[in-house]
């Protein structure tokens, strides 16, 4: 064996005697109360009905899309429905990229330069954390939706600055102070850039309304979640449209998206403007949940994201096993993916889940938590 397979070996060790040891899962038939399938779309019939009513539509469609977008990738078709998207979230221009990590990655590893500052949100995603990391300007991470220890970090800040935070925190499912991040940062000339994959759906088009638009310089919104197909889009002015598509290497350096990936995402966005009453659904079941689950280490969240802190990897584990061993497809989140200490079971509520389905998952919780 090789030097390499060695450390591969040592470090995978390192990892089961952590107990942070991943696997890949198949699909299962156990109750989702695990994707962000927030309103169903993933597994809608009326969303699969509505793309391919538009691929029959659409004289244009190949299987797939034959090169980067500077070169063969591009169409009408995705240009149209990139200002589609960014008019309802009423931004000038929109940048559709393959993935969330794709867009985090190119936003934040071009724009900020060298003498600029970068200042996250301690719990930001990792693609975000990413992108800051292959970007030449100064890093800083303020404490947690602390509006105190982010004004000590603006107060610091050199040449541009860009804040970044979550709209809803994707491990916690908490929602910031948004309004006043933002005239803290106006206050004190920087860019906020907000991540909006968890909100969009269950906030209808995301917690950004028309009065925060002008106060956020970009938001980046994913469509793997709550509108149950792939890729992601940056939202903001014409000249950072032109900007990254001149300088954003996980824009330029890879092949476009389908044409059928792009049909999927404006159909899923018409679907979205349909669907008040799954939303209505959605939230009757947050409600219910947070109701009656009797969890001491439940953080509190107005979001389909529900997390009880378990503090360790193993007892996360335990606890999943016995959800799932009750027919419920929950999971644990364990260390790096988390600090270590902050360990969790990561409940994802869904507008079709039934009333006796959330009824089973409370019942089941509180039972675990009478028997520690």
């Amino acid at each position: 064996m090789g030097l390499a397979e060695n450390f591969i070996g040592k470090k995978l060790q390192e990892r089961r005697d952590a107990g942070s040891y991943r696997t890949l899962k198949p699909e299962n038939d156990l109750i989702d109360f695990c994707s962000n399938d927030y309103l169903g779309f993933a597994r809608s019939a009326e969303l699969k009905r509505k793309i391919e009513d538009e691929i029959a539509r659409t004289s244009f469609i190949k299987n797939g899309s034959t090169g980067s977008r500077l070169l063969s990738g591009n169409s009408s078709y995705t240009e149209e429905t990139e200002q589609y998207i960014a008019g309802l979230h009423n931004y000038e221009a929109g940048l559709i990229f393959n993935s969330g990590y794709d867009a985090n990655l190119g936003l934040f590893s071009s724009l900020p330069q060298r003498g600029d500052t970068v200042i996250c949100d301690e719990l930001a995603h990792a693609s975000i954390i990413d992108g800051c990391r292959l970007s030449f300007a100064n890093r800083y991470s303020f404490k947690h939706n602390d509006l105190n220890n982010l004004e000590e970090k603006l107060k610091a800040a050199k040449g541009n600055c860009y804040v970044a935070i979550e709209s809803v925190y994707s491990m916690d499912g908490d929602t910031p102070p948004i309004e006043q991040i933002a005239l803290l940062t106006e206050r004190y000339g920087a860019n906020l850039i907000v991540d909006e994959a968890h909100a969009v759906g269950l906030y209808g088009l995301g917690l950004i309304g028309d009065d925060l638009a002008g106060k956020v310089f970009a938001r980046v919104v994913t469509f793997g979640k709550a509108l149950g197909s792939h890729g992601a889009i940056v939202l903001g002015s014409e000249k950072l449209r032109d900007y990254l598509i001149n300088f954003s290497r996980s824009f330029i350096y890879t092949t476009a998206a389908s044409p059928h990936q792009i049909i999927s995402i404006k159909m899923a966005y018409q679907l979205l403007l349909q669907s008040g009453e799954e939303i209505g659904k959605l939230k009757n079941n947050i409600r219910r949940f947070k109701e009656n689950v009797n969890v001491t280490g439940l953080i509190e969240s107005g979001s389909p994201i529900q997390c009880m802190v378990t503090r360790s990897n193993e007892k996360a584990r335990q606890a999943a096993q016995l959800l799932q061993q009750s027919g419920m497809d929950v999971r644990a989140i364990l260390s790096p993916t988390v600090a270590q200490g902050s360990e969790r079971l990561r409940i994802c509520l869904h507008s079709f889940n039934t009333i006796n389905e959330i009824d089973l998952l409370i019942n089941t919780i509180n039972n675990i938590i009478d028997a520690k």
